[in-house]
């Protein structure tokens, strides 16, 4: 049975049981806490946990999901993979235990030919609460599964929670006997006795408790909830390689053919060579498959969050296909199998490939080069090592692994591999290290800009305690009554606070902007009856329907029930709408002018500014940059109408709306048109009434920002007339200076930077002329050493290493070939010494390799060299050695023709 009919049957059967059957989510999380979907329930967690109703009694999914937190494991077990697919059932208050576990049962063994899997009864096992005597009876009593087959485990490896006060609830887990052949008989209530013979196949967990504090599961269970609910995860792949009769998840018919066509490029055989050989094999085939789907669903590399991940799931791949023996480029080759293995699931693979092919080649195409530059930065830090090792194997410092993987994308297993193959440790710690410390640093800078440093806790708190979310009147007032509903001082909850102090404070009903969608929040005053103002500099929606204020206490008291009156700065208000309208036209003209795959990737509306963030594998020129302005200052002056709808997400998709990436939405959905048809996307932001109010636009350039996303900066309103101003007073000045027409300044331009650079050409021509005009002199005097004539130079301040080269070959070719010669000549460019060494054939002959000899030389300049034996030069960072790195070569010379 293929993987998408497992799938298909799944959503077949629980939608004939009054299931809602809901399309899975992004793999970018909906749960802001966390990078992506690594469960099936993620997507219902605030059902589960009551902080939001559920708008269906019951559901079912088949959710994509991302785990790599164990990603070195992948290839080396049967059941780790990166990229799954997590069947699920749910029940918000609805069904409960006995039916779960009819369900379970009777989709598991019923024929196949009846719907079901077809899986043998008498094979399954599962996994209770040893005090979960409602599970238990519903499992012999009422599905008849043999007591024998059922163990009773402790909370410690049989209960679900949150980690925190909140739902839990024991589980039913359910395993299936794939046979003797796979490991020892489960006895002595131990369902996984060793090897792979009890595979768990399907988790039931029944949110059943109220937990209390504690550490692990040593917890109280304070009581039953109100609703109970079912959350349930059976992971597809497993089911799919017991009914295809497979081995393990990457034999099954979603991944094996990747596997195969390595087989093809590479000449080896799965199964057939090194267990070694399979392991990278496995690796590859999961790597190109999960990069395929986070690619599809939206992901860039990039090194940070989730591109980070994206970016490593890619480059391991390629580096094993590299270890297989795969040279050249490997994902041309492999990822269009991958797509075509997975589109039976997911069609819109198909239709998409081209954006998701060239966002991984563009990223293989880095990798290969940073590979290349890396290995020679890794071999002048594993010289280093070498140099400085007083004893022992030589250690390559944690800094320099971590710089090596920070700043040129160098994967620390890599580093690990290749230092080994020249003997050198690394000091793994020190880099794991350096790793945790960068993380923290960005965990602290995210929370504090979502949540001031408080506890997100206190938010749950004050959320729980409104009787219904803040309502947001800002898109019709700009002023309001309103009463303090909740107060934090220092990210703690308090029932009042005296001026000066810095609050935080929650408003049944608040004229401001949260910030959100790229739109910075409003700014304003909080003038409460008593007295007391509160100078509000930020806001934010730390939890769903929490709006906090943040600001400065400056006089008065603040308590809870306190009255007053909310006003927001109006002038950074409508500089900011305008931004925003001008952020959607900017988003359309792009799509009319380069395309519609460049989608927005993130933006930042503030005050006459904008920040537009959009994916893009290539750089936009100049004059499609213009097309873009121009198109929409011509809509500007044409004074579209702007307008906002509610509506359905299922209607704002048929209208065309667009969707930012990454943005989680409700069932009801907001819709900003302008122009009627011409922009229309979800948007929860403030904007003009008509484009006229805009003003003028005018955008200042177009750069990257990481791989594959590009930003363009852009004035508006004021600012952009102020710039325009700016220009035209630049423009002026230019005119004097040059003696120009304005519109000859172009042409006035170009002439004299090509008259520059011809001045710049002739002037390295004379130095280089000056540096040869030696090269006579020094062939004459260029003393016999051994039988070998030896030129050894220091030229001074050179251009570059091709200076040198040019002096070293003149050099060469004026002592001819009667006998051996060695020639070493040595500068600083750009202050760092560098050295080339130049041999002729007798030489060579003799034993006198040029890469011998840079080597020599570069390790006492303190960095490292190579090349060929007749040509080969290197460098260091110590250039008062450098005399001593030429002299170096000359005894190098003196030595080896000695023990000739």
């Amino acid at each position: 049975m293929r993987t998408a009919e497992i799938r298909q049957r799944w959503l077949d059967y629980f939608g004939s049981k009054g299931h809602e059957i809901v399309p899975s989510v992004p793999l970018v999380s909906p749960d802001p806490s966390i990078l992506f979907t690594i469960a099936g329930m993620v997507p219902f967690i605030p059902y589960i946990l009551g902080t939001e109703t559920a708008p269906w009694p019951r559901a079912a999914s088949v959710q994509k999901c991302i785990r790599t937190n164990d990603i070195e494991n992948v290839g080396r077990t049967t059941r780790h993979g990166t990229f799954f697919q997590m069947n699920g059932n749910f029940s918000f208050g609805d069904y409960f235990k006995r039916e779960a576990i009819d369900f379970a049962w009777e989709l598991l063994t019923t024929d196949q030919g009846k719907g079901g899997y077809g899986f043998d009864g008498d094979r399954l096992w599962v996994t209770v609460w040893e005090q979960d005597d409602e599970a238990f009876d519903a499992l012999t009593k009422g599905v008849g599964l043999d007591p024998k087959h059922i163990v009773r485990l402790p909370r410690e490896e049989n209960f679900w929670d949150t980690g925190r006060p909140g739902p839990a609830g024991p589980c039913a887990e359910w395993h299936y006997d794939r046979g003797p052949a796979y490991g020892p008989e489960a006895v002595g209530g131990n369902v996984d006795p060793g090897g792979d013979r009890y595979l768990e196949i399907w988790n039931l967990v029944f949110d059943q408790f109220v937990r209390g504090e504690g550490q692990g599961k040593d917890y109280p269970l304070l009581g039953e909830l109100d609703h109970k609910s079912i959350d349930t995860g059976a992971g597809l792949e497993r089911i799919a390689y017991l009914l295809q009769g497979k081995e393990n998840l990457f034999e099954i018919d979603e991944v094996f053919p990747v596997i195969s066509r390595l087989e093809e490029m590479t000449g080896k055989r799965y199964g057939a060579g090194s267990a070694e050989d399979d392991v990278r094999m496995r690796v590859v085939a999961d790597h190109v498959r999960s990069s395929l789907m986070v690619i599809g669903d939206g992901v860039r590399p990039s090194n940070e969050g989730r591109g980070y991940v994206l970016r490593r799931l890619i480059r391991r791949g390629v580096r094993a296909a590299r270890l297989l023996g795969v040279d050249g480029v490997a994902l041309p080759d492999l990822l269009p199998v991958s797509k075509d293995a997975m589109k039976a699931s997911y069609p819109e693979l198909e239709t998409d490939f081209t954006r998701i092919s060239d966002v991984a080649y563009a990223e293989e195409d880095a990798f290969r080069r940073t590979l290349a530059a890396g290995t020679t930065i890794l071999d002048t830090a594993v010289s280093r090592a070498k140099a400085g090792s007083t004893g022992g194997t030589p250690v390559l410092g944690g800094a320099e692994a971590f710089q090596l993987h920070d700043t040129y994308g160098f994967p620390i297993d890599l580093t690990l591999e290749m230092a080994a193959e020249q003997g050198v440790q690394v000091d793994e710690k020190a880099f794991r290290d350096l790793m945790a410390t960068q993380k923290q640093r960005a965990r602290a800078d995210a929370l504090a800009k979502k949540t001031g440093h408080a506890d997100l806790r206190a938010y749950e708190s004050l959320s729980k305690d409104l009787v219904t979310p803040v309502e947001f009147l800002g898109y019709t007032d700009r002023e309001a009554a309103v009463s303090v509903v909740g107060l934090l001082v220092d990210g703690v909850p308090a029932p009042a606070a005296t001026a000066p102090a810095e609050v935080e404070v929650v408003l049944d009903k608040t004229p401001f902007y949260a910030e959100a969608g790229g739109q910075l929040a409003d700014q304003g005053t909080i003038v409460l009856d008593g007295g007391a103002t509160i100078e509000v500099d930020d806001v934010q929606r730390p939890v769903a329907g929490l709006t906090v204020h943040r600001g400065r206490l400056t006089e008065g008291a603040v308590a809870l029930g306190d009255p007053g009156t909310a006003t927001i700065d109006v002038d950074r208000r409508v500089a900011i709408s305008r931004a925003h309208s001008a952020t959607h036209m900017i988003h359309k003209a792009l799509h009319e002018m380069v395309g519609p795959d460049r989608t927005q990737a993130g933006s930042e509306n503030a005050p006459s500014r904008v920040r537009f963030d959009f994916r893009s594998p290539t750089a936009v020129d100049s004059s499609a940059l213009g097309d873009i302005e121009e198109r929409v200052n011509q809509r500007l002056v044409e004074n579209l109408e702007v307008t906002d709808d509610v509506m359905s997400l299922a209607q704002a998709r048929e209208l065309g709306a667009m969707a930012l990436f990454g943005e989680k939405y409700g069932d009801r959905v907001r819709v900003v048109s302008i122009g009627g048809d011409w922009s229309r996307e979800l948007c929860g932001g403030t904007h003009v009434r008509a484009t006229g109010e805009v003003g003028r636009v005018a955008l200042l350039g177009e750069a990257s920002i990481g791989s594959g996303v590009r930003r363009v900066d852009a004035l508006v309103g004021d600012g952009a007339y102020g710039f325009q101003a700016k220009e035209h007073a630049l423009v002026g000045q230019l005119t004097g200076l040059l003696g120009a027409r304005p519109d000859e300044l172009t042409e006035r331009v170009g002439s004299l930077l090509s008259r520059l650079k011809e001045t710049e050409k002739e002037l390295a021509g004379m130095r280089q002329a000056n540096l040869l005009a030696a090269a006579g002199e020094l062939a004459a005097q260029a003393p016999r050493i051994g039988g070998a004539r030896v030129v050894t130079h220091d030229a001074g301040e050179v251009a570059s290493a091709d200076d040198l080269r040019a002096l070293a070959l003149d050099v060469r070719g004026r002592l001819g070939e009667a006998e051996p010669v060695v020639v070493a000549v040595g500068g600083l460019a750009g202050g760092r010494p560098l050295v080339v060494v130049a041999t002729n054939a007798g030489a060579r002959d003799a034993g006198l390799r040029a890469g011998d000899f840079v080597k020599t030389a570069a390790k006492a300049l303190g960095g490292g060299g190579g090349g060929k034996p007749d040509l080969a030069q290197g460098g260091g960072t110590d250039a008062s050695a450098l005399p001593a790195a030429l002299a170096g070569v000359a005894d190098g010379v003196s030595s080896a023709l000695a023990g000739a």
